[in-house]
């Protein structure tokens, strides 16, 4: 007879991997898998009864701005408790660190709840977060965004060379202290003016280290392809792999414009290193400007700073209260987040579809009434597009945020189920998880998730915190750096 510590038995095993599902349970002892099957020859202190249930890797959350979060809430309920068990943040050109200011433009006060930038080096963040861990696992990345309010004295114009030159030595030491990569949220203003090759030139640490080029690209609209060409030229002159975030095509006029966009990337993975994730909604959410607005079929205010009550609100509801039209409402807002309305059903399916994308939350844990897919992008794949929808095998729905994820990010012994895999798992009843967070009701858990581990340990169980904080800092392993 074995011993372990943990044992989940009599559930249907979905590895990570694309493969078949198969009958059987996880042996877990200390923060790794020591066997997977039918376990009749092991025993454990603590056991569990999975039936009805599937056993799979837990979810990684390839695109979040919990840079924050995971220190102001540790236990981080709005990802545990819809099956995440590693988030990735600085995406969108949106890092803590390395900055130190009290003040900060949009689209940087998204992750900014007061005195949040306070991060002279990159390591300083990620010293934190080692010394104060949270329920799950976390790698980070190094803002373009946060480089240059730390380099430059203003931000509406291309950088010098003595700028370029010296974000290049934060972004190699960023590095050094354990950032996997480099993000770029080149639609927003304070980035919008940066040329290409300031982008490659900050690029060049990447492709020593093995690290990962992830793009909020330059335009998702009218010019998404020359923004993919842009995209596709960085990584190829950089020599570092890419990963497109958030995927999609926005506006009335570019609906359908994903055969387009994906037919581009697959041709572009022939000869780079290319992949994507999306988010499984028709809306997308950011900070509040008129040219997204105006173009948005319907606009659902996040947050605002002058009128907070107005936070959960149609912006046209808004503009009517205040008396005035849509435009000086927005104004009036002013700082504010919003959720856009500017997808079709049809684009979202087709990129969710695609065999190589990944999933990611995209959810912003500070909105005062966030955009839903921050509690519910995961179960909402699952239940929704999987189950009620048909759009593919629950198999292949795992693989997106698991197995696929840590592969393209090189999360070195995560996201698969196989022995000597870190003990990161989620247990899930098919027939039940759903999303339950609405745009009426966003921060609802997710139903059907029946528990979660991290490193072996149990954080989530029954929809309630355990109180362990057991996640770590993790690094990239830079030869997994196809994205499969």
């Amino acid at each position: 007879m074995q011993h372990c510590d943990t044992i989940l038995r009599a559930g249907t095993v979905i590895d990570g991997t694309g493969a078949a599902r198969f009958a059987g349970g996880v042996a877990i002892a200390g923060d790794r898998i020591a066997a997977i099957g039918r376990l009749d020859g092991w025993r454990a202190d603590v056991e569990f009864d999975a039936r009805g249930c599937v056993i799979a890797p837990g979810f990684i959350d390839v695109h979040t701005h919990d840079d924050r979060l995971l220190l102001a809430l540790p236990g981080m309920t709005p990802k545990v408790s819809q099956g995440v068990t590693t988030v990735v943040v600085g995406n969108c050109g949106v890092s803590l660190a390395p900055l130190v200011a009290d003040r900060v433009p949009p689209p940087l006060d998204l992750i900014d709840t007061g005195g949040a930038f306070r991060y002279r080096r990159f390591a300083d963040y990620v010293e934190e977060l080692a010394a104060q861990p949270a329920a799950v696992n976390a790698a980070a990345l190094v803002g373009h965004t946060t480089l240059r309010a730390a380099t430059m004295d203003r931000l509406d114009r291309a950088a010098t060379p003595g700028e370029i030159g010296r974000m290049r030595e934060i972004v190699a030491a960023s590095l050094d202290a354990g950032a996997i990569g480099l993000s770029t949220g080149l639609a927003y203003r304070p980035a919008n003016p940066a040329t290409t090759e300031e982008v490659i030139a900050l690029c060049e640490p990447l492709a020593a280290r093995g690290a990962l080029y992830v793009t909020h690209m330059r335009d998702e609209g009218d010019r998404v392809l020359d923004s993919l060409s842009e995209t596709f030229r960085i990584g190829r002159e950089s020599g570092s792999p890419v990963v497109i975030s958030h995927h999609k095509t926005t506006g009335i006029a570019n609906h359908g414009r994903t055969r387009e966009t994906l037919a581009a990337i697959e041709r572009a993975m022939r000869d780079q290193n290319i992949a994507l994730d999306v988010y499984p909604y028709v809306a997308s959410s950011t900070i509040l400007g008129w040219d997204m607005a105006r173009r948005a079929a319907k606009t659902l205010i996040t947050w605002s700073k002058p009128h907070p009550e107005f936070a959960g609100q149609l912006l046209q509801d808004v503009a009517r209260t205040m008396g005035c039209d849509e435009e000086e409402s927005a104004r009036r807002l002013q700082p504010a987040g919003a959720v856009y309305f500017m997808m079709s059903e049809e684009d979202v399916r087709r990129v969710l579809a695609f065999p190589h994308t990944m999933i990611g939350s995209d959810g912003l844990p500070h909105d005062a009434h966030p955009h839903p897919r921050l509690w519910g992008a995961f179960a909402r794949v699952l239940g929704h597009y999987c189950r009620e929808v048909g759009l593919f095998g629950l198999e292949q729905a795992v693989h997106k945020m698991t197995g696929l994820s840590a592969k393209c990010f090189g999360l070195d012994a995560r996201g698969v189920l196989a022995v000597g895999a870190f003990a990161d798992l989620t247990v899930f009843d098919p027939e039940r998880i759903i999303d339950t967070a609405t745009f009426e009701r966003p921060a609802t858990p997710a139903a059907g998730i029946a528990l979660v581990m991290v490193n072996g340990h149990l954080v989530w169980r029954d929809g309630r915190d355990t109180g362990a904080r057991p996640g770590r800092v993790l690094r990239r392993t830079p030869r997994a750096t196809s994205a499969g």
